[in-house]
């Protein structure tokens, strides 16, 4: 097929197996039958329409036919990625590459602040960096994973490093049921002795031997049969205190953070609260899927921090559950008058046998399965980005990883093309450095920070075939035009004088500049 030669001939340093006579193709063609030369053309039309402007532009002094240089600088599409794995790679060569990553290939970065192992005693936050923080502490660790900030640097430097790159910053998460991840078990400390023996009786606040806990409390029977009015009733103290522990998160992040974080995830995952009944204006207590939480924390979380932030932050709801109960759980939210402005919406292909099944034709993320979805998203009527995506490699070995980038490629392709969507974040650069139960092969590069066939493949993307770079003869009004990526540019030009003339135009919608 003409498609697979397209694909290919991006691919030509990587390899690519599809139209090596002595090598199998790594992609059926049951594969390229869901991504057909007419799907192709669609999303080139769709990326055409949706991410491109017309500019006018004047050059003064610019004699008519001068040759004047267009140089797209910067993008306005996000293309992020978490950097989580902040100077703990385990060599300064390594954390070298990866940082360079950012500024490079990726204008975002997705800052950790889950409350867990943010504040690991209460009132402690770990803002600052303290030794087990810096590289050499990290380049000294045998088993990193076992160290409970893996992941998890402080994030000062961080946030440091991130502005002296130029690029944005997105704070992730403010709030999370989560109670593995994010939900600090001193919590229930702060209800009184006999409420918390009531709270430890239904199975919450009860910690796990490897102090990791799981992603939900498994609450018992007696407590299943309450309904969250009956809870609040014995447990009144530890409600209020509760509601008062989320709300001083959310104050000390915001005005820590407020100015120099670009965007927020306000409330992760929380859509399953929402599509189960759970989330009820009024209710001291929601009686959440994980366990227990302060009641409609969504509504009342947005509610406190559009109070706090400022208006150059964008505030995001962030969730996997990418279906018609989320749409209607952000409509309500806008309806009641919370401030949300971008939806954020996870895709995360964990297991290695998804690839090797959407490489084998099946219709895994296929093209008419994302647009179904995105349509549906859309409905909310807001920005949407893609705020955690994973694309993992079938297997550490050659085959495993052109099936792993050219299943990037298309979905990139079409992700980019999708008129609503502001931004993409690949969530684990680095292979073996996700979270437990995570992949091991869904990095852009190996362990040892060598890329991968998917780094290249979303850097030629990125960097080279959605970058407009020309040059463009100015008219007798000493104007130019062009059609563009949307984003900053350079606009290089001698004038009548022989002068050098240097203009920045920040390109985001058709346009005189």
């Amino acid at each position: 097929m003409k498609v697979k030669f397209l694909i290919c001939a991006v691919f030509m340093s990587l390899k690519c197996w599809s139209q090596t006579p002595d090598k199998p193709d790594v992609m059926s063609d049951a594969y390229w039958a869901l991504w057909n030369e007419d799907v192709q053309r669609k999303i080139d039309a769709d990326i055409e329409r949706n991410r491109k402007a017309d500019a006018t532009i004047s050059v003064p002094g610019a004699a008519s036919g001068a040759e004047i240089n267009v140089e797209q600088m910067t993008h306005e599409f996000v293309f992020g990625a978490n950097i989580f794995n902040f100077n703990q790679l385990g060599t300064s060569e390594r954390n070298r590459r990866y940082k360079e990553l950012f500024g490079n290939l990726f204008n975002s970065a997705t800052i950790a602040l889950y409350w867990k192992p943010f504040e690991m005693q209460p009132d402690r936050p770990r803002f600052k960096e303290e030794y087990w923080d810096t590289e050499a502490f990290w380049n000294t660790v045998d088993n990193p994973k076992s160290q409970p900030h893996w992941r998890r640097p402080a994030p000062d430097p961080v946030v440091t490093f991130a502005e002296g790159k130029g690029i944005r910053l997105h704070g992730h998460t403010m709030i999370w049921g989560s109670r593995r991840w994010q939900h600090p078990e001193w919590i229930v400390d702060f209800a009184p002795d006999n409420e918390r023996k009531i709270i430890q009786s239904w199975g919450g606040g009860v910690k796990t031997p490897d102090g990791l806990g799981t992603s939900a409390n498994k609450m018992t029977k007696a407590y299943e049969k309450l309904t969250a009015g009956e809870i609040h009733a014995q447990i009144p103290e530890f409600s209020k205190e509760m509601k008062r522990l989320f709300e001083k998160r959310i104050r000390e992040l915001s005005a820590y953070y407020g100015a120099r974080m670009d965007s927020w995830d306000i409330v992760n995952e929380s859509a399953t609260d929402f599509s189960l009944g759970r989330m009820v204006p009024g209710d001291a207590i929601c009686k959440s899927h994980y366990g227990l939480m302060p009641g409609d924390y969504t509504y009342e979380s947005f509610r406190l921090a559009q109070t706090l932030l400022p208006n150059s932050a964008l505030l995001n709801i962030n969730d996997y559950k990418n279906d018609q109960s989320y749409v209607d759980q952000v409509k309500d939210l806008l309806k009641r008058g919370c401030n949300i402005d971008v939806l954020g919406s996870q895709m995360h292909l964990f297991n290695p046998q998804q690839c090797l099944d959407i490489a084998a034709g099946k219709p895994i993320e296929a093209p008419e399965k994302v647009w179904e979805k995105m349509a549906t998203l859309s409905q909310a009527g807001l920005p949407i980005h893609l705020s955690e995506i994973t694309i993992t490699a079938p297997g550490d070995d050659e085959r495993g990883r052109q099936i792993q980038a050219v299943v990037a490629r298309n979905l990139y392709r079409l992700w980019f093309s999708i008129e609503k969507m502001m931004g993409i974040t690949w969530w684990n650069i680095v292979d073996d450095c996700g979270a437990p139960g995570e992949p091991t092969t869904s990095g852009l590069f190996t362990r040892n920070m060598e890329p991968k066939p998917s780094y290249f493949a979303l850097d030629q993307l990125i960097n080279h075939e959605w970058k407009t770079n020309l040059q463009v003869q100015a008219d007798g009004n000493s104007q130019i035009r062009f059609r563009g990526f949307k984003g900053k540019y350079r606009i290089t030009w001698k004038d009548t004088d022989g002068e050098y003339r240097e203009k920045i135009v920040d390109l985001t919608q058709d346009g005189t500049y």
